[in-house]
């Protein structure tokens, strides 16, 4: 994940910058840069690789000024070039920015037939032209900013500073965590409390929406409609902390509330938006020729690949086998000669896969590994490894994990189509906009957590819960029950909404709801159908859909979540927030423990 740290003060910023930014190397980065205003004048330092290169690059040529900010970046749109380091900067302004501006390209056509000039590659440099016009047209930072937030479409954390204003810095979030961080004569701004821990202690956290200006003085907080408010100074208490709850109750709320942005930013490494072009690491062998693919994982990681079976079939038209890792060995699997393994795991570390993976290999399959840590044993093994960038995932129960799993699966779908002859240019080009739109969508599906919290209170009671699904929305139903048994330890299963009557109907009464996924589409009537079955034995629905299914599927349910209308590729990955967020507040409503439940833990690295 990206890292933003800004400094307001009456002292040189430059290298407590840097050690900001060191302290965000956690997350993820492969190049880096700082900004600062001095004599009138906007100053950068950029370069690739790790922040060893801009400490070089700092001893050889100094920054000096009291106001900067700095970033670290993983490359997204465009390679991890200097060219497209952060920051990026006009004459007027510079500006670092997680996440993702879904709207870039448009806004970068228009600003272009404006002449303006961009340098980069980045969705980021929009917001540096957008904001520099609106500067130079008379409008105060303030004004400027509040205007170019309003054009702005996606998930994304900014930090701006100002030539003429080298007093001052405006940052915003919208789905990617900001905090204000309060000194003696100065102030501060990151992307989390660990970045700012060596410089202050008292944390302000920025809610959705909110942007603020930052002088030495203070901050001034403003909420999305533009009104002043004030957000509750805390004390962090980080010292040598890697990751802080900010002003969420639990790791597993702040995580799920991550989920545009680390989405976003891992799309971003397997996507050419400007492009329009799926742009994976090029393997050690040739994906043409895969004739088979066989997935293992466990837990939520295996529902997480039986999507991706679908995607693989659908797209690719490659046949697929799915397998749980702790049975694949013994069941003496027959792996064809030209077959690729697939192996999913957040840690890369989890034993009965890392055993699987060596197998594989022992039996001649090409080796694929999505992972989080892609440093870990199977990244090492791996002929292709594709990371996901979800960051650290402290709670037990993985939320963003899965959904960055997701986001690289349906890409490398699309891949292994694309070298298949099977996607079309125009095909690809569709498949890209639709992925590009997963953040924001996740993002609105967050904003129904306080309707989600209600229904949780009717499921808390339950002894039993039942999760229906069709197609991919089937794996949902898996992951959701899982989810619910994790954290709030009620019994709770997954089915297949047809398999309904040829056995588990035989649960339903009035005790028991069924928690019932179905966006509207090729498969709603059937699941419908099966709902109805379920509502006719007394069942009590909880419908998930979107405006449309939900306006079609009738009043009997007991209560309804509507998420966005969004196209069936990326559903999977907005439908995950409601189950998340389900079992979430029902967890809460029981006082189980919540990031660490009893008998479980993060990494299994025991068969």
């Amino acid at each position: 994940m990206c890292g933003i740290i800004g400094i307001v003060g009456r002292e040189e910023v430059a290298e407590r910058l840097l050690d900001g930014l060191r302290r965000l190397e956690y997350r993820g980065y492969d190049s880096a840069g700082i900004a600062t205003v001095h004599d009138g004048a906007i100053d950068r330092r950029r370069a690739e690789g790790k922040l060893t290169n801009l400490s070089r690059v700092l001893a050889a040529d100094p920054l000096a000024g009291e106001v900067g900010i700095a970033h670290t970046r993983w490359a997204t749109h465009g390679a991890p070039t200097t060219a497209n380091a952060h920051p990026h900067a006009t004459a007027e302004i510079a500006v670092v920015h997680n996440g993702i501006i879904e709207n870039f390209k448009p806004l970068r056509e228009e600003l272009a037939a404006r002449g303006r000039v961009f340098e980069s590659q980045t969705d980021t440099e929009v917001v540096a032209h957008l904001v520099s016009e609106q500067i130079e047209a008379g409008d105060s930072p303030q004004d400027a900013v509040r205007a170019t937030l309003k054009r702005l479409h996606g998930a994304f954390a900014l930090a701006v500073l100002f030539r003429e204003h080298p007093g001052l810095l405006i940052g915003a979030r919208l789905g990617s965590p900001l905090v204000v961080g309060h000194g003696d004569g100065e102030t501060y701004l990151g992307s989390d409390a660990l970045a700012l821990a060596p410089l202050t202690q008292r944390i302000s956290y920025l809610e959705e929406g909110d942007w603020v200006v930052v002088t030495a003085d203070g901050a001034q907080v403003y909420d999305r409609d533009d009104q002043p408010v004030e957000r509750p100074i805390t004390v962090s208490g980080l010292t040598g902390e890697l990751v802080s709850k900010g002003n969420h109750r639990h790791y597993m709320l702040k995580e799920i509330y991550e989920q545009p942005i680390v989405v976003a930013q891992t799309l971003r490494s397997y996507l050419k938006r400007l492009d329009e072009e799926i742009s994976l690491p090029i393997p050690e062998f040739d994906l043409s020729s895969i004739r088979r693919v066989t997935i293992v994982a466990c837990g939520t990681s295996f529902y997480a690949g039986m999507v991706a079976k679908y995607w693989f079939e659908q797209f690719a038209r490659v046949p697929v086998d799915l397998d749980v890792a702790s049975e694949f060995r013994y069941r003496a699997p027959v792996l064809e000669e030209g077959g690729l393994a697939l192996f999913i795991s957040q840690s890369g570390e989890t034993a009965d896969t890392l055993a699987a993976l060596r197998h594989a290999r022992a039996e001649g399959q090409k080796i694929a590994v999505v992972v989080n840590v892609p440093t870990s044993s199977m990244a090492r093994e791996a002929d292709l490894l594709l990371p996901t960038h979800a960051g650290p995932e402290i709670g037990v129960a993985s939320t963003k994990a899965f959904t960055c799993q997701l986001a690289v699966l349906a890409a490398l779908a699309a891949n292994l189509a694309q070298a298949k002859g099977r996607l079309t240019r125009a095909e690809e080009r569709e498949l890209v906009r639709h992925l590009g739109e997963a953040p924001a969508a996740i993002n609105a599906a967050l904003a129904y957590d306080e309707e989600i919290q209600l229904v949780a209170q009717r499921i808390a009671a339950a002894r039993d819960v039942l999760y229906l699904g069709r197609g991919p929305d089937y794996a949902l139903a898996l992951e959701g029950a899982l989810k619910l048994k994790e954290i709030s330890y009620i019994h709770a299963e997954g089915y297949a909404a047809g398999e309904m009557k040829h056995g588990p109907i035989a649960l339903i009464d009035e005790a028991v709801p069924v928690i019932v996924l179905a966006p509207s589409g090729p498969l709603f009537d059937k699941t419908v159908s099966n709902m109805q079955e379920v509502q006719a034995r007394g069942g009590k629905v909880v419908l998930i859909s979107d405006y449309d299914g939900i306006a079609a599927a009738g009043d009997d349910c007991i209560a309804r979540i509507t998420m966005p209308k969004v196209h069936p590729l990326i559903a999977p990955l907005v439908y995950a927030v409601p189950v998340q967020l389900l079992a979430y507040h029902v967890a809460v409503a029981k006082g189980t423990d919540v990031d660490q439940p009893r008998n479980l833990a993060k990494s299994v690295t025991v068969e």
